[in-house]
This record gives structure tokens, C-alpha cells and sequence, in this order.
């Protein structure tokens, strides 16, 4: 493959060195949405980024945010993708531009547009020919805008990510399909570098290594993995052969791994997720983080350096020490190679008992090293290290070195004091060396060091040095003060200084030296923590500090004005007239992507009926469900089926499913039929069940040895008659896996037309066969099967099953539900803007009412919040998180759906993931003058209990803590 960089490209890339307009750079890429941002803080975000030492953010564009809906176009507003990368120049931040077409993110669909799934002839992602038309139809509109901000244009965009993680995905070409993305790209005028990123290690499945495309890697380890460096060098190699650098487009957000990593060559380190957001509308994803099913919060927040409501945490000043530490090698470390550590150094006595790893080196250009000393443990430890290119010299020699847990200490060894601009080695220090300052014949080094611990610096000056001034730092091991100054004194007249200092917070460890040239070096200790609040050095010398940002975080008191208009919850929410269908559909096959769905029914069962329960099948992503008014529950099946007991429930009744697309999965899962990439929401039909039969007993068994079903045993020409009788899956077998043959006939109900089966528990794979013809299969995520195409009602039914188990694991409990198909179908649906015109419609109506408020099983209702003129004067909104039980919240500020929650507890509760489950944002710059109004749809989904809201609780963002200014 040729991984050639074009000429005249601003971006070059090499094996060893990744530079920009010629210069070398180390790119600090931190994930910045402006989809998950307000407009009005983009900005804000970027200066935050720069100011905690990134000089890169990764950017995705995703599609579905931009097509709204086949062929409706939508970039103005906060969908200003230009805007956003114009503010990006503006603000001196180089960008990784990632326009998918799949972008993944824990987004809708990972940003293809739902239309797509609702054509059965395409093949997403792939080179499928109706699929690139329609992601031509995106290239051709975002691409040029890319084009336009590239680094050769006048913009900032230092390459275009092509796909995401495609090694994820089943892929039938992945060569194919990334040389087809490659070229759109081209024709579209990027002249930038493309990449193209592995999510698991793939690099040929997530580029294809086509010509044109670097490939890059994404790494999600836990970040104390001890064997870590080993597996990220072993990709350094592979791509250095390609003369390409190890780039990290995604990790995760703690410097100490990408300490890690930089110790591994990496020259792009892009930790996702460092500037948080929030999935506003109805723009959450979903997922397999569950079990295996999780809803994507509203609140997206893998607790980085800024959390979404813009407020600055602990780790953005790590990121600032590293981008110091950084800068102050400059070119040496930027093209620097990546080696063993054990070429020079090793930990003295071997691997110690506890986390310490010193495993990687970079061999600075110009000479020197630098050492990696992590600890992945729980403690700290006492170590001491063998230098090989110093006669193996152990170091520390006159004090102790400390390695803590969760750091990664960059240690400097040999390093030419000519980087700097001066005379000499530092030969090594086992504290860090963070800022450097040079003017007017003044050097300034500052180190820093765990607080407590000791820091030991020595040089090899090669001039004479005389020593002016010592504070709370010892020279060649002696305090440098009276008699024991004339000590250092002597010592110092051949260059050769042995500094220690013991970390302190708040205090400043210092040594003055004046050179036989006629420069000064000071030499500065500082404790780690005053290091990371660090802000600069003077041009005097002196050292500049500010103080750790701090918030109030205490709750307030707003005087809300509340009032709530109770629904009729089985009445749509749409003004449109309802579709009438043959039978269920899915919502994507009718032009419906987001937000709510109303499918109303006949339940098709006789009058006098005796129904125990309703069946849906294929649903998903949220159902609740009414026989005529009575509630019977609320669901998640993820795409399968699910039985909802309903005695008391007469036949001939109207059927009513709210369904609400949470989002549709940002990731591809073959266990769940809602997790597949391509999978569709709403439901595919309901069966008022009169008839449940049990049918776990009694089943003939053959056990076999083959894999591979054999046709002649699963038909009714098959004499079964000397096959044991068990109980399904009861027979004991020595095999693992076991393969075994199950076969039970059963008469079918000749009232019934819907035929179900249910193996309850199941924790093995079966293939269903139903008088001889496959049916399906069933696994321990999807135990449900819909057999009614191959029943006759009132004849009997041969049931088959090939089973394979694992170590005895259970087949289940077998379970027949009979009934009565839906019918008379109709079909509505609601939005973000119908959603809020609903809520319009009805605020005039509501009542005076206060929290808590409480809803019957299966009501819904509208809460109106009439925020008081104070709550403007928090320029960076609130953050409002909820107490109650049983209750879904839709939550709208001035219109715009800002917060989509559950409260905890109950059955019907899915598994949420992605940040705060309890809370919403209410952004500053979207409050108006005069008059802002909160609009809370309230859903009560739990069957059989009174669901309750029981208050809302309101923290200023933004606001700085109050600080206690006295001594303490």
C-alpha cells in the first residue's frame, strides 16, 4: 500500500514524526461536538481546550443531524457545521474532521439516517452501490466544506477521518468500500491526509490498507493494564513499516494513560470525550453497554477535562502539565523514536512487587532519553533504577524515588542541556522537569515532585559554577547555606551539581548557579500540585500561579411557578390524520425517524374472549401499552418480543401502543434484534393470547456429534420412536458442547391465528424447525419466536429443535402463547416541533400545581415550569436533577427538548449508560428575555403503581465557589 504524503500538504507524515507546515509536531486532540454544545459556547469549549494544553479537536459530522429527513437538507442555526469550523481557525485549533458517513458516538444510528434502514435492496456500510449513492449525496455537501478549512486553504482541518471503527463491523469488503469513501473524498477536493481509525486492532478490516488511507488506532484499555505499552509499540511497528506514525484518534481521558502512550511513539493522542455534551432532542443512541440493552442518557459525560455544562475538572490541569512537559523538549521529543526502556535503564533488583513498570524509552533527537515510570498498582513503592549508559549507575543517589499509583513520571536522562540553550547534561533527574524559561542570560528550570517525596536533579555542567543562592534545596547533598556553601562550592568549581529537594505544597525549592560564561541556571522544586496550578514564569523568574477553578455546587431555591394539564394517554399527540395499515409496520417504512409513535388496533380476539395477556412482537425501543383504557405495562424488548399478563382484559378491545424511538443503536450487536445496525423501530404486530401451553415436558432427544443440522432428522418422515423422553434440554450429556436433536408435537388452537414460542431461560443456542422447515433461531437475548407461518390452526404441529450447550448450561422452559392477531391498524406520530405544539395546545388548560405530583399506572401528563426572572442572572444555566419513582421525563426549555429521563427503580427501567442518569441541563445561553418555561411530558410506566415526581433540584453552572480567604 502506499501511505505517501501528497507534497505540498501541510500535514506530513513519517515512521517517526508527524509535521505541520515542516514542524514536528506532538498533536493533544481533544473530542469536541458541536452537535452536543450550544452555539453559543463553541467557542467557550475551544478556549477551555487550548488552555489545558490541546492544540487539536477531533470533530465528527453526523449525517442524520444535518438530513432530517430524506433529501431535507438542514446547516443553519446550531447545525452551522462552518460556523463551527471557522471559530475552530479562528481560535488556532487544528482539526481531525470525521464526517462517518457512521460516526458510531453513542448517537442516533451512529449518524446514518434512519430512511436508509427502510430499504431492504441496501447493504449499509459497505460498497453496495444504493448505499453510496446516498452517502454521495452527504459527501457531496459536507466534503467541499471541509475542503474549504483545510490547513492549505486558511483553515485549520489537518486530515479526514473516512468510516469509524469499521473493524467493528461485519464488512463484506472493507477494501471495497474504504477506496470508494477514498475517492468521493478526493472528487470532493480534500487534499488533506485520509484516515481511517481501528476500533479492536483491525487495521485491514477498518481501511481496507488502500492506497491514500492511513490507517490509525483507537485504544480503550483499562488503563492500568500492565501489558499495555507492549501491545500500543507493537502497532508503532507495524505502522512505521507503512512510514506512517502510531496516531490514536480515540483513548481514553486520563494523562496517565496518555503518558502511556506518548512513551509508545504515539504522535496523535486523541482521548474522547475530554469536552462532555448533551444528546439534545431526540438525538440519544442505543446501545450494547447494557444486558445487553442500554439506553443512551441525555447527559453525555465520560467525566473528561470539561463536563457538559462547561465547568473545568481536576483533569484539564494534567492535561496542561503534559502539554508542558511536552513543549519543553519541543523538536526532540516531537520526532522522537520509541524504544525498550531496558536499553538504558531497568528498575534495580528486577520487577518489584507491587505496579511499577518502566518499559518504554523515546531516544530524543539530538541525544538523551526519556524514562516512563508508571504504577499500574494500588500503592505507592520504593524504587530505584540502573543506568546502563551511566556504568550502571542506581539513581537515586542521595535520596529516595517514590513511584505513586496512576502516575506515569517522565524522567529526563542524558538530556543536552543545548536544548535549552545552554552548556552541559542534565544527566538525569528523577523529578519531572515541567517548564523551562530562558531570557537575557537566565535559564529557569522548574521540577516537581509527588508531595512529600524528594526530587534529585544532577547536571554535568562543563564549566565552572558558582553557587549564589539555596532555598530549601540541597547542593551535592549538603544545605547550601554558611560553611556548607564554601562544601558545595568546591564541588561545584568542575560542573558536576547533585541537587535534592523535598517536595512541599506550597513551598518553592530553589538554587541560584552562575556559569564561567556568565549565564545563570535556576533551578526550581516545586510539589506537584502547585506544579499542575503552574501558570508561568516571569520574565524575571519568578513563577506565576493561579488558583484550581472551583464551583458552587450547593443547590438553590427558584420560586417556580408550576401548573400541569393531565392526558388522556391513549390520544395521539399528533394533529395529523392517523395512516391506516394492513398490519403493524415498522415507523421507518412510514417517514418516521424520531420521537413518538400512536399504533392503534383491534385486538382481533372474539368478544367473550379470555384473554391472559398481550404479545408484542418485534418491538422496540420504549412501549407502553392500554387495552382500551386500562394500562397494561411498559416494556423495552430491544427489537424482540415481549409477554405483558393482562388478566381482566375482555376480547374485542381497542389496542394502544406509545412507543418512543429512545435512538437507534450507534453500534452493531448480533444478540438483540433492536442492536443490529440496520434495525428498525416500532413493533411488527400484537396478540391478545387466550391460550398458553406449556410444553417443556416430553420432548424426544438424539444426541449427535456433529454441528451440522441433518435435514432427515427434523421433517415428520422421521421415526423418533426409540429416542428417549426428556424434559427440553434434560438430557445429560458428557459432550461440550453437546449437540442434540429435540422433537414434540403439539395440536395448534384452531380459534388462534398468532402462534408464539418462548424458551424461558434458555442459555444455549437452538435452531427452531416447525413440520420440517426452518423457523428461526432463539438465543438467551431473544428467546421469543413467532412460528404462526408454519401452524395450521386446529392440526398438529411438529416442533424440532437442533441444540447446542455449552457445559450443561439450560435450554429453558418451553412456553406456546395463542391468540388473536391485531388488526385494523392505524398509525400516528409526533416529533421535537409537534411534541411542543402539543405541549402549546394545552398549557392553557393546565392547573396551578406544585411537586411533588404523582400519576396513576400508565398516565401521562403535562408539567409546566415558569421560571423566575433570577434564574436568567446564572449566566451558565442550571443543572436540574430529578427524585421520583416510576416516571419518564420529557423536558423542554423555551421549546427545545434539553433532558430525556427515567427515574430509578422498577421493572419497566431499562440499563442506562453514557453520564448522569438523574440529572438535565438547562443551557445559559438559550434562556430569553422575557419569560422562560420549562414543558415536562410525564409518562407513568410502571404497571400497577402510582408513579411520583418528587421534586426538581436546581445548581447553579458556572458560579465560582466561595473561597475561604483566611489562614487555615
Amino acid at each position: 500500500m502506499n501511505m505517501e504524503t501528497k507534497s505540498g500538504v501541510p500535514l506530513q507524515l513519517s515512521a517517526s514524526s508527524l509535521r505541520i507546515g515542516g514542524q514536528a509536531e506532538i498533536i493533544l486532540c481533544a473530542s469536541l461536538f458541536y452537535f452536543r454544545i450550544p452555539r453559543a459556547l463553541w467557542r467557550e469549549r475551544m478556549e477551555q481546550v487550548k488552555a489545558f494544553g490541546y492544540n487539536a479537536i477531533d470533530v465528527y459530522f453526523p449525517w442524520n443531524y444535518h438530513e432530517r429527513a430524506e433529501g431535507s437538507w438542514d446547516f443553519t442555526g446550531e447545525r452551522d457545521a462552518e460556523a463551527f469550523l471557522q471559530q475552530a481557525a479562528e481560535a488556532g485549533l487544528w482539526v481531525v474532521a470525521r464526517p462517518g458517513p457512521y460516526i458510531c458516538s453513542e448517537w442516533d444510528g451512529g449518524g446514518l439516517p434512519a430512511y436508509l434502514y427502510a430499504k431492504p435492496e441496501m447493504t449499509i456500510r459497505s460498497a453496495d452501490p444504493a448505499y453510496m449513492a446516498a452517502v454521495k449525496k452527504w459527501y457531496e455537501r459536507i466534503i467541499p466544506l471541509l475542503a474549504k478549512y483545510e490547513l492549505n486553504r486558511g483553515g485549520t482541518v489537518l486530515c479526514v477521518q473516512i468510516e469509524n471503527e469499521l473493524d467493528f463491523y461485519d464488512c463484506p469488503d472493507p477494501a471495497a468500500y474504504i477506496a470508494a469513501l477514498r475517492d468521493l473524498a478526493i472528487e470532493g477536493g480534500i487534499e488533506s491526509p485520509l484516515i481511517a481509525c481501528a476500533g479492536q486492532g483491525g487495521l485491514y478490516e477498518a481501511s481496507g490498507l488502500v492506497d491514500g488511507v492511513v490507517p490509525t488506532c483507537n485504544f480503550y484499555p483499562n488503563d492500568r493494564d500492565p501489558a499495555f505499552e507492549a501491545k500500543a509499540a507493537s502497532y508503532e511497528r507495524r505502522l512505521a513499516e507503512m512510514d506512517v506514525p502510531l496516531m490514536v484518534t480515540e483513548t481514553n481521558r486520563s494523562h496517565f494513560l496518555l503518558r502511556r502512550l506518548l512513551s509508545c511513539g504515539a504522535k496523535l493522542v486523541g482521548p474522547y470525550l475530554q469536552v462532555s455534551g448533551t444528546n439534545f432532542g431526540f438525538t440519544n443512541g442505543t446501545n450494547n453497554w447494557g444486558d445487553p440493552l442500554a439506553f443512551m442518557t441525555s447527559d453525555y459525560d465520560f467525566h473528561g477535562m470539561i463536563s457538559p455544562e462547561g465547568h473545568v475538572r481536576k483533569e484539564a490541569y494534567e492535561g496542561r502539565l503534559m502539554r508542558r512537559v511536552i513543549r519543553n523538549y519541543g523538536n526532540a521529543l516531537a520526532e522522537a523514536a520509541t524504544a525498550p526502556a531496558d536499553g538504558i535503564a531497568s528498575i534495580d533488583g528486577g520487577k518489584p512487587a507491587g505496579g511499577s513498570l518502566l518499559e518504554r524509552q523515546l531516544e530524543l533527537v539530538g541525544g538523551g532519553h526519556l524514562l516512563f515510570l508508571a504504577n499500574v498498582g494500588e500503592t505507592a513503592e520504593t524504587v530505584a533504577l540502573r543506568l546502563r549508559q551511566q556504568g550502571e549507575a542506581v539513581i537515586p543517589q542521595a535520596t529516595r524515588l517514590q513511584s505513586i499509583p496512576s502516575r506515569c513520571a517522565i524522567l529526563p536522562v542524558d538530556v543536552p542541556l543545548e536544548t535549552w540553550g545552554a552548556e552541559g547534561t542534565l544527566r538525569y533527574a528523577t523529578a519531572e522537569l515541567s517548564d523551562v524559561f530562558r531570557a537575557a542570560g537566565r535559564t529557569v528550570m522548574v521540577f516537581h515532585a509527588e508531595l512529600g517525596q524528594e526530587g534529585e536533579i544532577s547536571l554535568a555542567l562543563g564549566q565552572a559554577a558558582t553557587l549564589l543562592e539555596a532555598r530549601n534545596m540541597n547542593a551535592n547533598g549538603v544545605q547550601a547555606q554558611t560553611h556548607a556553601q564554601e562544601q558545595a562550592q568546591d564541588q561545584a568549581e568542575a560542573g558536576e551539581i547533585l541537587l535534592t529537594f523535598r517536595a512541599e505544597a506550597g513551598r518553592q525549592a530553589a538554587c541560584t548557579l552562575e556559569l564561567a560564561d556568565g549565564q545563570t541556571l535556576v533551578v526550581i522544586g516545586l510539589e506537584r500540585q502547585d506544579a499542575l496550578l503552574l501558570h508561568g514564569i516571569e520574565e524575571d523568574g519568578s513563577l506565576a500561579f493561579e488558583q484550581e477553578q472551583a464551583y458552587d455546587l450547593e443547590p438553590h431555591e427558584l420560586n417556580i411557578g408550576w401548573s400541569a394539564q393531565v392526558l388522556q394517554p391513549t390520544e395521539s399527540m399528533s394533529e395529523a390524520s392517523p395512516t391506516a395499515l394492513v398490519e403493524a409496520e415498522f415507523l421507518e417504512e412510514h417517514g418516521i425517524y424520531r420521537g413518538f409513535a400512536w399504533y392503534k388496533a383491534n385486538s382481533g380476539a372474539p368478544a367473550d374472549a379470555d384473554v391472559q395477556g398481550l404479545l408484542i412482537l418485534q418491538g422496540s425501543d420504549a412501549i407502553s401499552l392500554y387495552a382500551d383504557t386500562a394500562f397494561i405495562g411498559t416494556c423495552t424488548p430491544g427489537g424482540g418480543s415481549r409477554f405483558l399478563p393482562s388478566g381482566g382484559v375482555g376480547g374485542n378491545c381497542e389496542l394502544t401502543a406509545r412507543v418512543e424511538i429512545w435512538g437507534h443503536t450507534n453500534f452493531d450487536d448480533a444478540r438483540l434484534p433492536g442492536l443490529r445496525l440496520d434495525s428498525m423501530k416500532g413493533l411488527r404486530g400484537i396478540t391478545a393470547v387466550s391460550g398458553i401451553q406449556r410444553l417443556t415436558s416430553n420432548w424426544r432427544v438424539l444426541r449427535v456429534g456433529s454441528r451440522i443440522a441433518d435435514p432427515a432428522l427434523l421433517g415428520a418422515a422421521c421415526d423418533d420412536s426409540d429416542w428417549a423422553f426428556v424434559s427440553f434440554g434434560g438430557w445429560l450429556s458428557p459432550d461440550h458442547p453437546a449437540f442434540e436433536y429435540y422433537r414434540r408435537r403439539f395440536t395448534a388452537s384452531g380459534k388462534a391465528d398468532s402462534f408464539t414460542l418462548q424458551f424461558k431461560g434458555i442459555q444455549s443456542l437452538a435452531h427452531v424447525y416447525v413440520n420440517g422447515v426452518s423457523a428461526g433461531h432463539v438465543n438467551p437475548f431473544d428467546p421469543y419466536l413467532d412460528i404462526t407461518a408454519h401452524v395450521q390452526p386446529g392440526e398438529e404441529t411438529l416442533v424440532a429443535v437442533f441444540l447446542e450447550r455449552v457445559l450443561g448450561l439450560p435450554a429453558g422452559e418451553v412456553t406456546l402463547y395463542e391468540g388473536s392477531a391485531a388488526r385494523n391498524w392505524q398509525l400516528s406520530a409526533c416529533g421535537e416541533e409537534e411534541l411542543l405544539a402539543h405541549a402549546q395546545r394545552h398549557e392553557a388548560d393546565a392547573a396551578p400545581s406544585e411537586l411533588p405530583i404523582a400519576l396513576a399506572a400508565g398516565g401521562t401528563a403535562w408539567l409546566y415550569g415558569s421560571l423566575p426572572e433570577e434564574a436568567r442572572d446564572i449566566p451558565g444555566g442550571w443543572r436540574v436533577e430529578a427524585e421520583g419513582s416510576g416516571m419518564k421525563l420529557t423536558v423542554l426549555l423555551n421549546g427545545t427538548i434539553v433532558g430525556r429521563l427515567w427515574t430509578a427503580g422498577g421493572a419497566a427501567r431499562p440499563v442506562f449508560s453514557g453520564g448522569d442518569q438523574r440529572s438535565f441541563y438547562l443551557p445559559g445561553a438559550w434562556m430569553r428575555e422575557p419569560g422562560n418555561g420549562l414543558a415536562i411530558l410525564l409518562e407513568a410506566v410502571e404497571a400497577g403503581e402510582t408513579s411520583q415526581l418528587e421534586r426538581l433540584i436546581f445548581t447553579p453552572v458556572g458560579l465560582p465557589a466561595e473561597r475561604n480567604s483566611g489562614e487555615g
